[in-house]
């Protein structure tokens, strides 16, 4: 009997308890409504490469230069995905190069603070409670919370919190203080659009470098509906799986050719490319994930596409819909509006807190996320809800059925407010005042009126799990 090193090669048949499981996950994701602002749907061809043969390579190094052997095709896929890049964001290869192989987002700004800040240099990124990301520099007066804080000093530029719109004038004069090595134009929780302009002036008045995190709208960027950071920054990086609809990875644009010329006429050329691959790799990681690679690859050449320039202007098409229903239903958003694919809610005149929401919500199968607000000290302990239309507008809803979303949204809000009431302080007092029949009973009602609306609509992705 010959050996059968393969198995059933069917995760049905091999592994029926995950196969289960992850249907199990497929089908949440189809009953219910995903909201979540860093999240999407990936297409089916976008999935197919990701689970693909092009998992089994190793290929450390660049492209023509591996420390393995075997890696003829997936040269040429690593070239690929580069030149899309590249062609997405209308970049020229003579003004930018890019570096595809980070695992993901926080890994590609960390390897960015590698090669140009160095150890202990000094960084400017938005404040976390604010709506800037753990990778940009986040600590608390007894803890650096995150690896950028331990290794890079960092000091965060904040909102101005009477129009929950960022102080451009405040971080001026912080950075003018504080000197730091590289500024960051990036956030993962602000729903307004990014003064580049103003960025690289700040930048130019103090001798920094510009880093702009596109994480949430590099999708948007692409299609063209949203401010691009390029004309202005000396380095962009980006994650792959939120509008821009790929897998989840991370990418790094860089600078090259001519920096600026000093007064005395001698040329300061951008040295950046060296530096940042090195970062990559060997500094921070082994072989680049190639299945990751060839699924960004394909995301791109979706990206350039019409209909992808149509979805995106429905996803702010949609955020803007979003923002005005739940305004007129009294809820109070941060900076008063949205220019791109989220909105971030308020609760406080509502008399709940973002934990509370989220709970509630979770439980009629609407995904959100609860999120600190300007004047928020803590992120355990947040006002806010963090919602988002990426994922929606992949199901192809459109401006009337995010009204109806809404109204979901707030008889679930509604039901936490009245449970908050009956209960006592405490986050698990409200869980118990919540899993009481009275309130049960309402939430399984919610949740199947929830069900029957989500289910009339597509989900990107295989259709046979």
């Amino acid at each position: 009997m010959a050996d059968n090193w393969n198995l059933q090669d069917d995760i049905s048949t091999d592994d029926p308890e995950m196969y289960n499981l992850i249907k199990k996950e497929k089908d949440r994701q189809r009953k219910g409504l995903e909201m979540i602002a860093s999240e999407n749907f990936a297409s089916k061809s976008v999935l197919q490469a990701l689970g693909s043969c092009l998992n089994n390579k190793y290929s450390e190094g660049q492209p023509g230069n591996r420390y393995y052997g075997g890696n003829e095709y997936i040269d040429q896929i690593e070239l690929l995905c580069q030149r899309r890049a590249l062609e997405a964001f209308n970049l020229s290869p003579e003004e930018w190069g890019v570096n595809v192989q980070p695992h993901s987002g926080s890994p590609a700004n960390f390897a960015v603070y590698t090669a140009l800040v160095e150890p202990h240099g000094r960084i400017m990124g938005l404040y976390l409670p604010d709506g800037g990301h753990l990778s940009h520099g986040f600590m608390t007066p007894t803890k650096r919370v995150s690896a950028t804080s331990v290794y890079f000093e960092s000091f965060p530029y904040k909102l101005d919190p009477e129009t929950g719109l960022i102080n451009y004038d405040q971080l001026e004069a912080n950075a003018k203080l504080f000197l730091p090595t590289m500024i960051i134009a990036g956030v993962s929780c602000y729903s307004r659009d990014l003064d580049y302009k103003r960025f690289r002036q700040i930048a130019d008045d103090t001798g920094s470098y510009l880093m702009a995190d596109m994480a949430h709208v590099s999708g948007l960027v692409a299609a063209g509906v949203s401010p691009s950071p390029f004309e202005y920054c000396d380095v962009v990086t980006s994650t792959t799986h939120k509008t821009l609809r790929g897998p989840r990875s991370g990418i790094i644009f860089y600078r090259k050719g001519l920096r600026k010329t000093l007064k005395n006429g001698d040329k300061v050329m951008y040295e950046l490319e060296k530096k940042i691959n090195e970062a990559v790799f060997p500094g921070l990681q082994g072989g680049p994930h190639n299945h990751q690679i060839g699924a960004v690859a394909v995301a791109l050449k979706q990206a350039m596409t019409p209909e992808f320039k149509v979805y995106q202007k429905q996803v702010v098409s949609n955020a803007r819909t979003m923002c005005k229903t739940l305004q007129d239903k009294g809820y109070n958003i941060v900076s008063g509006g949205t220019d791109n694919h989220l909105v971030l809610i308020d609760l406080r005149n509502k008399g709940i807190n973002g934990a509370r929401g989220d709970y509630v919500l979770e439980e009629v199968g609407i995904a959100v996320n609860k999120n600190t607000c300007p004047g928020d000290k803590s992120a355990l302990n947040p006002s806010g809800l963090r919602l988002g239309t990426p994922p929606l507008t992949s199901r192809n809803l459109k401006n009337d059925d995010i009204v109806k979303v809404i109204e979901f949204f707030d008889e679930a809000i509604c039901i936490a407010q009245e449970a908050n009431k009956n209960s006592g302080n405490l986050l698990k007092d409200f869980k118990a005042t919540i899993s009481t029949e009275e309130y049960k009973n309402k939430l399984k009602s919610l949740k199947l009126r929830v069900e029957e609306y989500a289910v009339q609509f597509p989900l990107p992705g295989f259709d046979d799990w």
